[in-house]
Order: structure tokens, then C-alpha cells, then sequence
């Protein structure tokens, strides 16, 4: 039952701290717990695979393929490691900063509950079999979102939520048919019966029409281009703990799925859907970048950055080789764990200088070292300066491209990477290096103090991303042997 832990555990964790809605000290107690009871069931989880191999675990008492299938493999694996060491660091920041002067919203009873049950939902994808056992736990990122979206009960809340629905919802409704097409031209939903089923040239040629509207609803919830306009305009309603979770992880996880469909067991896409996957990965980083370039909100230049980095990842998946399937791993890891980290500096920005907009803050390079320090090493990984984790990302991506005569493709990743250092050196200038303005919201400090607990999340997250770019030999080791297998048949047909 090791494969069904970093499920179990946070679901537990969540039904516990919501049972807990007028204890507070208990209820950060549990959910600390069940955040560190996560790490330790996924670690232990990656070490059992890493030594001994793949393996499984099938429920619903059905035989396969038809039971209800958890698989846990090096890839899955690996992300769910990741998954559960930002849980804890978003868990203990949230506790840390919950007396202190971020959005009153991070101390309410529901954040807890909602945190574990995201986290919960993130794992089981990771870990998921089949096509509707993914479709369900979509559902849950869904309601688990939606949650953390409206818990401030602010107007602009409940208009980010409803940005967020009428998006989603048009995503499930595309991936519920696409997962009913799909089980009738083959009669299959597990991911083993459908790689087989996949042999048959008959059945093989009834799925690009079921398979392309899977895409399209994975794209959707990834937040490419066109389809990225409700992420900026909702995340930055998030309470920091939230924002920093899922910043880091939803769209990440619709791009993960793309990359185990597509390369597995839907292997030997069309090669017009790799160009066009391609082109539409160039179409997003650099509208992403442009997004982030243009506005002064720290929150909206970090989430227009998302839109920018999913670029990076479709990238990897329209390569369509075991080498490029490789990169978009590694450079998976390494994006959710910087992007976590610097949404949890904006955080500390704001309980520091009173405020997200550029403009109206300043002086923290002299005021805070630490918090400057920090946020140096997220904005250089993010850029992709050498030898940061996501020079290495960018640098396994972007040579693939080039092999591959992707000029252009590689080319465009190398554009957008000088934009954002435009914006990140945004951030620096206005927010560190230059002297706080006179200007400021009524009430509020220049630089207001900072417990040192509320470093502790920055600080957990930031180790493994300088240790990811000065040591990436392991890492890159290990996603090579688990991505091995995706697009064996020689990339698109």
C-alpha cells in the first residue's frame, strides 16, 4: 500500500485539521504533522522505486485493466517528493506568518483543510493509472482551488473564483468527453490496456479526434496560450500560503499529464500536432514574458511568468524525444520549486514593505539582506543564469531544439530568457535597490519586522534549488533512467 501514502495522508490531514475549526494551535499542530507524515511516505516511496523498480497498487476488487490503478514509477515519483517538500515549506510559512501582517485570510479555519486536500489531489495525478481515476482527482484540484480562491469572502475573491470555474469547467466538460470517446473507440481507460490497444491500426486511427480534445482540455487547465487570461486575473487574490502552492504546482501538474500522454501511452503523436504544439509553446513564452514585463505587481509579474514557463515545458513536449522528455522534467522540478519560493518572498515583501506594487516600495537591500539574498537566487534560476537549476533546464531543452533543427524554437527560448531577466531586474531595482518612496499605504512601515520563522519556507526551498544547480548530476541521472521509455518509437509520426 506505499504507492497509496502521499495520497492517504494528506486526505487524512485535511479531514483532521477540518474537524479542528476553533483550535487553532491544534490545527496548525496537525497539519505541520501531517505535512512532515507526507514527506516521509514520499521519500520513502522514491527510495523503494529508485532501488526496486516501478510498482503498483490496483483497487475497486476488478482485475486490471479494469480496477482503479495507482502507479508509482521514477517520473511520478519524483514529483511527488517534490509535491510533499513544498507542502511542507507552504504548510510552515502559512503557521509562521499566520500572527503576522500578511492577509487576515491565512489564519481562517478552511486553509489547512484545503491546503491537504490540493496536495492530496496533485499526488494522486502523479500517481494515477487510468484516465478517469485523472479525471477525478482534476475535479478535486478543482473544488481544492476554488476553495482557496473564495476564502477571504471579499468581492474580489468570489471574481477570481468565478474566472477560475467558468475556465476550469470548460476543461472538465472537454476532458469528461474526451475520456468517454476515448473508452469507446477502445474500451479502455487504463494507461497499460490503452498503450496496447494503441498496436491496433484501426483502433489507433479513431483516437486523434478524442485525444486532440484531451489536449485541448490539458492546455486549458495548463494555461497556454490563448487559453492563460484567468490566471493572472485570479491568483493574485490568493493568501500567500495558497498562491505559493498552487503557483507552484496546478498548471505544472495538466503540463505533466501531456508529457505521460503523449510520450507513453498515446506514444507516436501526428507530427502536425508536434508542430503545432511547438509553435504554440513559442506563443506562450513570449506572451507570458510580455505580460510580466509590462506590469508593476509583483504577484501578476510572477504569474505571468507561469504562463512564460509552461511555454518552456510545451517546448519539451513538441520535441517528442526521450532526451527533450528528459529537460522538461528536470526543468518541471526545478520550476515548481523557484516559483513556490519566490511567491513566499512576495509574501514577506508585503509583511515587510506594506505593499505588492513596485512603485510604492523600496530599500529592502539594505533593510533586509536575508529576504535580498533570497530572492537573488530565485530570479537568477528563474532567468536561467549559470550555474542556477534552471540554467541547467533551459540549457537541456534549449540544446535538443537545436539538434532537432528548431532553430527558431530554441532561438525564441533564448529571446524570452533576456526578457525575463528585464523583469526580474524590474523587481530588483524598484524593490531592493532603490530608497522606499515617500509614498506609502496610511499606516503601513517602511520595513516592518520580520520573525525569523517566517523565513523558514524561503529557506527550505531554497537549498534544494542551489543544490539542483551546483549538483544536477543526480537529479538529471535519475529523470533521464525514468523518462527513458517516453517516445521510444522515434517521436512524432
Amino acid at each position: 500500500m506505499l504507492p497509496l501514502a502521499p495520497v492517504l495522508v494528506p486526505l487524512l490531514t485535511a479531514l483532521l485539521t477540518a474537524s479542528l475549526p476553533h483550535h487553532p494551535r491544534l490545527r496548525g499542530i496537525t497539519s505541520l504533522a501531517g505535512a512532515l507524515a507526507l514527506l516521509a511516505s514520499a521519500v520513502a516511496l522514491f527510495l523503494h522505486v529508485h532501488q526496486d523498480g516501478a510498482m503498483s497498487v490496483a483497487l475497486g476488487n476488478w482485475p486490471l485493466p479494469y480496477a482503479i490503478e495507482f502507479v508509482a514509477d521514477g517520473l511520478g515519483t519524483a514529483l511527488v517528493l517534490t509535491a510533499a517538500l513544498l507542502g511542507l515549506c507552504v504548510i510552515a510559512h502559512a503557521l509562521a506568518t499566520a500572527a503576522g501582517t500578511e492577509p487576515a485570510e491565512q489564519a481562517r479555519a478552511g486553509l489547512h483543510p484545503l491546503l491537504h486536500a490540493l496536495l492530496a489531489a496533485v499526488m494522486a495525478v502523479f500517481l494515477a493509472g487510468d484516465l478517469f481515476n485523472l479525471y477525478v482527482w482534476f475535479e478535486l484540484m478543482l473544488i481544492a482551488t476554488l476553495g482557496l480562491l473564495v476564502l477571504g469572502a471579499e468581492r474580489r475573491h468570489a471574481e477570481a473564483a468565478l474566472k477560475y470555474f467558468a475556465t476550469s469547467m470548460l476543461g472538465t466538460l472537454l476532458m469528461l468527453a474526451a475520456v468517454g470517446l476515448i473508452y469507446g473507440a477502445t474500451g479502455h481507460l487504463n494507461f497499460s490496456a490503452l498503450q496496447g490497444a494503441m498496436r491496433d491500426p484501426q483502433v489507433a486511427a479513431a483516437l486523434p479526434a478524442p485525444v486532440t480534445l484531451l489536449l485541448l482540455a490539458l492546455l486549458l487547465k495548463a494555461g497556454v496560450f490563448p487559453l492563460f487570461l484567468w490566471l493572472p486575473a485570479s491568483y493574485h487574490t490568493l493568501p500567500a500560503a495558497a498562491l505559493a502552492l498552487i503557483g507552484g504546482l496546478l498548471t505544472k501538474v495538466a503540463l505533466y499529464v501531456v508529457m505521460r500522454l503523449l510520450g507513453g501511452v498515446f506514444a507516436g503523436m501526428p507530427g502536425l500536432l508536434a508542430e503545432a504544439l511547438g509553435w504554440l509553446a513559442v506563443i506562450t513564452m513570449i506572451s507570458g514574458v510580455l505580460g510580466a514585463a509590462y506590469h508593476w505587481d509583483i504577484r501578476r509579474i510572477l504569474a505571468f511568468h507561469i504562463v512564460s514557463q509552461i511555454g518552456y515545458l510545451l517546448l519539451g513536449v513538441a520535441l517528442a524525444s526521450p532526451a527533450g522528455a528528459a529537460g522538461t522534467a528536470f526543468f518541471l522540478v526545478h520550476n515548481v520549486l523557484v516559483k513556490a519560493q519566490l511567491f513566499l518572498i512576495c509574501a514577506l515583501i508585503w509583511m515587510a514593505a506594506g505593499h505588492h506594487d513596485l512603485r510604492r516600495i523600496g530599500g529592502l537591500y539594505v533593510a533586509r539582506p536575508l529576504l535580498a539574498v533570497l530572492f537573488l537566487i530565485g530570479a537568477f534560476s528563474l532567468v536561467g543564469v549559470p550555474p542556477s537549476s534552471g540554467f541547467w533546464g533551459k540549457l537541456l531543452l534549449v540544446r535538443e531544439a537545436f539538434a532537432q533543427d528548431r532553430l527558431v524554437w530554441g532561438g525564441a527560448a533564448l529571446g524570452v530568457g533576456l526578457l525575463t531577466l528585464y523583469s526580474m531586474s524590474k523587481i530588483w531595482l524598484e524593490g531592493f535597490w532603490k530608497p522606499h518612496p515617500a509614498a506609502r499605504p496610511e499606516g503601513a512601515p517602511a520595513h516592518a519586522a520580520l520573525h525569523p520563522a517566517a523565513y523558514a519556507g524561503v529557506l527550505a526551498l531554497t537549498v534544494p534549488i542551489v543544490a539542483l544547480g551546483l549538483y544536477p548530476e543526480a537529479a538529471l541521472r535519475h529523470l533521464e533512467l525514468a523518462t527513458q521509455t517516453l517516445w521510444l518509437v522515434g517521436g512524432p509520426r
